[in-house]
């Protein structure tokens, strides 16, 4: 049995449980993700849909995107909560939302052919200029 992680917005209008069952995570340099976040990256960890969950804040959410994907921001602060991808079928949770700690660390950094020209890259994590191969 996992434990149950909570994570929040900034201002703590938006609230979520996730199962600490990541599948993925990685760093993200793509410039969607940096817009989305105002930083280099995006650390993000991959789960399944029905594996988290709104606890408080859905009326708050400001969403970019449909039913497929999309971006969820908290519509009172602008924190970035997930995103949603693969035709809807994954959520990908900002980590920097979590309030605990996952037992997932990111394993790559993603999109690097992108990546802010001002950012360096300091740790010994694989680079890829798209997603991760196969």
């Amino acid at each position: 049995m996992s434990q149950t992680l909570a994570g929040k917005c900034f201002c703590g209008a938006v609230h979520y449980q996730v199962a600490d069952e990541f599948v993925y995570a990685a760093n993200c340099h793509c410039s969607n993700c940096r817009r989305a976040t105002g930083s280099a990256f995006k650390p993000f960890a991959g789960i399944e849909r029905e594996k988290f969950r709104l606890v408080a804040g859905d009326d708050r959410l400001l969403i970019f995107g449909d039913e497929s994907g999309h971006d969820a921001h908290c519509g009172r602060c602008g924190s970035l909560i997930d995103s949603l991808v693969r035709d809807g079928a994954y959520v990908h949770v900002a980590m920097g939302t979590l309030v605990d700690d996952p037992t997932i660390r990111p394993t790559a950094h993603i999109f690097v052919g992108s990546k802010a020209k001002w950012f360096t890259i300091t740790d010994d994590l694989p680079q890829y200029d798209g997603h991760v191969p196969g």
